[in-house]
């Protein structure tokens, strides 16, 4: 199982045991105001959800890692990252996170978001990264420039969140960067 660390990190694939630290997390209002997955009608929905995350990881080609992130020492479930790999011909990735909102502002994001772009570009040997997040998504778009990827630009109302259609920021950083 791949497991990535820093002194206050872990980053570990998820597994069916996540499921109800997952769901709990997908039902927060905090973290599904600028999310376009919404808050899942029940369990069940949780579990269509991650069962195609879970078996990319057995694939031989794996189209998209998703990870727990988990607090070093006491293994709590703080939230999720993933990268989801693009055609091979275009060696690129997006990445996305979603955080328990009980442990924002504390750096756990950025470093997480570090911790998968060593691993993209160090391990899988990727070109790219991208990442993006609605404009009114301060918080998030701190995260990402933190993390050291380039504000590319502004795509217009592409993510459909419960308050309507918004615009979101275009990031990336480059291997060479």
């Amino acid at each position: 199982m791949r497991l990535f660390k820093t002194d206050r990190l872990q980053l570990r694939l998820i597994v069916i045991n996540d499921l109800e630290s997952i769901h709990k997390l997908h039902s927060l209002p905090e973290t599904d105001e600028f999310n376009t997955l919404g808050i899942p009608e029940s369990i069940d929905v949780t579990i269509d959800v991650i069962k195609p995350w879970i078996a990319e990881h057995t694939k031989k080609l794996i189209g998209q890692y998703t990870f727990a992130i988990e607090l070093i020492g006491t293994n709590q479930f703080v939230g999720l990252i993933a990268l989801v790999l693009s055609n091979t011909k275009y060696n690129k990735a997006e990445v996305w996170y979603k955080l328990d909102s009980a442990y924002w502002g504390k750096g756990f994001a950025t470093e997480a978001l570090s911790l998968i772009l060593q691993f993209g570009f160090q391990e899988l040997k990727l070109h790219r990264i991208e990442a993006g997040c609605a404009v009114n998504n301060v918080g998030s778009a701190k995260v990402i420039e933190k993390a050291g990827m380039t504000l590319e630009g502004v795509k217009r109302q592409v993510l459909p969140l419960k308050s309507g259609w918004s615009d979101a920021f275009s990031y990336a950083v480059l291997a060479t960067d």
